[in-house]
């Protein structure tokens, strides 16, 4: 039967499987660990059988690797013709290892335990995760080759095979057949994790027009020239143009800026004519200009006359008279707005596809590819990984999977012997990569695409939150529901709210809210105290507004806190004493709230206790529209927050927090940690005092907080917040929901003053 040949997902590539249509599968009479033969143009792969996926069922689709493609000479979306293989079983296979891997003791067993179940060749490469940091240039797998089997032809390892060390290195072995003498492509589909959107308009714009040129001619038009890739650092711009070079077989040219670049006239201009001519003579090829904004800067900007010259070049030769052929031009920066406009238009750079920061499933799609190798421990979860690592781009992945792995080399290097040339096969099989090892590697790692901005999101849950039900019920409808359930509001022709609002008295919790926004939203997390964006330079208040809004956009979703807002967002006009940055700070914000660049999963929270003073073009509908009062808690909402604060003290069975919450009419939360602080510190006054130093270890498990402590505390701690001050903020809450925001701001004036 003929299959139509789709990628493999990243977790099962490398392990020579194919996943076929169930429907497919069925009617050629295949079921899973069945062997199959697949034939290409001119070339053969043997796979074993793989249950399809769900969503390819009746589609007629064969998943395959890099690996498998390019043995059996195919590509994605060709055709292959798929038959069901008589594989032997193997009774000996000869390893041969590379010449830079030394490790003493029998390692068959353990080749055996990784090949298992694997269809094999004489001269065939494979690659097995043997460990980490003992061989040169190898950090995750060791290619090994296969030397010679028994039976000969394409066989099938399994526990009884014995597994023998080919005296000859793997250097010297050679191919011995259509399926066995193919080297592994360095970079595959499957290698890239987390832009299989991206990636297809990639595979769109550049292999389609290389491998079916005549489709372009027959509706007429010219197939696109040149792709450009924009993005934050370390996304896989430059892995996807790797990728799609391997795959279609073209010719793969770079041009790296510094090296092009040369003191004498004219010379810098002939190395651009050079690549491209290369290119053209070695059709269907790929050039890729990596850092495009360093060879490209706009002319009207360029410091030097080599730069204006270069980019004149590029542009002639991109789209000038001259026919260039199956040659296309990939371009790769992370300064957009950089590169010179010229190039930026239909012919040049036909489209620009932004490789963005993955979200949740894509870094797990990233953290399978880089863990595909590594023996993990059973304890390791890819998904608690992928959930906590915000901002986390593929090369912070990529760094966080090896900062692993080292961290389990550390733990077996006393077993070592450095000394020695070679490294006891027993000591390697040992080395696992636990859950640990993960962990502490997670410390050390921060996430590039929020580097400047990036803060550690709190551990603070709802539950850490005590009362204040309703205010939780309208943060989860502003900001959670958006990001849980978009297909609601879709279908309601709703937009999300922008901002939050949140205000009241000192010490009710608001900042503590919005912590618990920010952890139970699984959002990137940017956090802004207002007067750290205020700067004596005119433009740069500004500059830190945008730039904050930028990377906001860049790792949506994104919630965005701002504590203390009217620090930097008071009302213009009121005060002329800061040279007017006060004000611009106020227009950035509005611009970025509510402009023409919309804001697509960013949600802003600001917090403050003095309403009046902030700008009311900031407190419409449409900026921060949701207006949320933190309250003064009631005895119900008093004793719940006794509750989280006592949750882990030692209470005597005489403590009634009942009463207490009853007695405290007035505290906000501040005071009621502030009393459960003093109690506690009130019993550890009493047990330090009456017991002597060497007795304190041995006698602490008996401490107890009684109700008299909290009777003490009582007379130490007092309400924060009087009746007056209530009322304020109560009236204020009656004119937010009573009146238009922008006729009742100076009522709230008025209410304060």
């Amino acid at each position: 039967m003929k299959l139509t040949v789709k990628p493999l997902k990243q977790k099962d590539a490398g392990r020579g499987l194919a996943a076929i249509d169930r429907a497919a599968a069925d009617e050629i009479g295949l079921t899973g660990g069945d062997f199959i033969r697949i034939e290409g143009r001119d070339g053969t792969a043997i796979a074993r059988v793989w249950p399809g996926y769900p969503e390819d069922d009746g589609t007629g689709v064969i998943r395959i690797d890099g690996r498998l493609r390019q043995q059996a000479n195919v590509g994605i979306d060709d055709k292959a013709e798929v038959a069901k293989a008589d594989v032997k079983r193997a009774e000996e296979v000869s390893i041969a290892l590379p010449q830079n891997l030394r490790i003493s003791g029998n390692i068959g067993p353990h080749i055996r335990d990784k090949l298992s179940g694997q269809p094999v060749t004489k001269g065939q490469s494979i690659q097995i995760p043997f460990g980490f940091g003992f061989m040169a240039n190898q950090s995750q797998s060791v290619p090994l080759k296969i030397a010679s089997t028994r039976p000969s032809g394409t066989v099938v390892i399994n526990d009884s095979t014995e597994i023998t060390i080919s005296e000859k290195p793997a250097e010297q072995i050679r191919g011995g057949g259509a399926a066995g003498d193919v080297e592994g492509p360095e970079v595959t589909y499957e290698d890239i994790g987390g832009l299989d959107r991206e990636l297809e308009q990639v595979r769109e714009m550049i292999e389609l027009p290389m491998r079916h040129p005549e489709l372009f001619k027959r509706l007429g038009i010219e197939p696109p020239k040149g792709v450009l890739l924009h993005g934050p650092p370390g996304t896989g711009k430059t892995l996807i143009a790797k990728a799609v070079a391997n795959e279609i077989d073209a010719s793969f040219h770079t041009i790296s800026g510094p090296e092009i670049m040369s003191k004498y006239y004219g010379e810098s201009e002939e190395q651009l004519r050079d690549i491209f001519e290369e290119a053209t003579d070695n059709a269907p090829a790929i050039i890729f200009m990596d850092e495009l904004d360093s060879i490209a800067p706009k002319r009207s900007e360029a410091g030097g006359d080599v730069e204006r010259r270069v980019v004149a070049q590029l542009l002639s030769l991109m789209d000038g008279l001259e026919e260039r052929g199956q040659v296309v031009v990939i371009g790769a920066t992370n300064r957009i707005d950089a590169i010179d406009q010229a190039l930026r238009r239909g012919g040049r750079f036909d489209r620009e596809i932004e490789i963005g920061v993955p979200d949740r499933d894509g870094r797990k799609e990233i953290l399978q590819v880089h863990t595909r190798n590594m023996p993990l421990a059973d304890g390791v979860d890819l998904d608690v990984y992928a959930e906590n690592t915000h901002g986390f781009v593929g090369a912070d992945l990529e760094s966080l999977a090896k900062e692993g792995a080292m961290n389990a080399l550390r733990r077996i290097r006393p077993q070592l012997d450095l000394e020695a040339d070679e490294i006891d096969a027993d000591v390697l099989d040992s080395l696992v990569v636990t859950e640990g090892d993960f962990r502490e590697a997670l410390k050390g790692i921060e996430p590039s695409a929020l580097r400047e901005v990036f803060v550690e999101v709190p551990d603070v849950t709802w539950e850490d939150v005590g009362g204040l039900e309703d205010t939780k019920e309208r943060l989860r409808e502003t900001i959670q529901w958006p990001l849980e359930y978009p297909e609601v509001f879709q279908a309601m022709d709703m937009d999300s709210a922008k901002g939050v609002l949140l205000y009241g008295p000192p010490g009710t919790g608001k900042t503590l809210l919005a912590k618990a926004v920010a952890n139970e939203s699984t959002s990137n997390f940017i956090s802004i105290k207002g007067p750290e964006l205020l700067n004596k330079y005119v433009g740069e208040s500004e500059k830190g507004v945008r730039e904050i809004f930028s990377k906001a956009r860049e790792n949506a979703p994104t919630v965005v806190f701002f504590d203390e807002i009217d620090a930097i967002a008071t009302e213009r006009g009121r005060t002329s004493s800061d040279s007017g940055v006060g004000e611009r700070v106020v227009s950035q914000l509005l611009t970025e709230l509510d402009g023409l660049e919309a804001l697509e999963d960013v949600v802003v929270v600001a917090t403050t206790n003095r309403p009046d003073l902030i700008d009311a073009a900031l407190l419409r509908p449409g900026r921060l529209d949701r207006h949320v009062h933190v309250p003064v808690p009631d005895e119900e909402a008093r004793r719940k927050i006794l509750d989280v604060h006592t949750r882990d003290k030692p209470l005597a069975d005489d403590v009634d927090l009942d009463r207490l919450a009853r007695r405290t009419e007035g505290y906000v939360g501040a005071d009621l940690e502030a009393l459960a602080r003093e109690a506690a510190l009130a019993a550890s006054r009493e047990f330090i005092g009456s017991v002597a130093r060497e007795e304190i270890a041995e006698s602490v498990g008996n401490v107890r907080i009684t109700m008299d402590h909290f009777e003490q505390a009582l007379d130490q701690v007092g309400p924060s917040v009087t009746e007056e001050t209530r009322q304020r903020y109560d009236e204020i809450e009656d004119r937010f929901r009573k009146s238009e925001v922008g006729s009742d701001k100076a009522d709230v004036s008025r209410t304060f003053q």
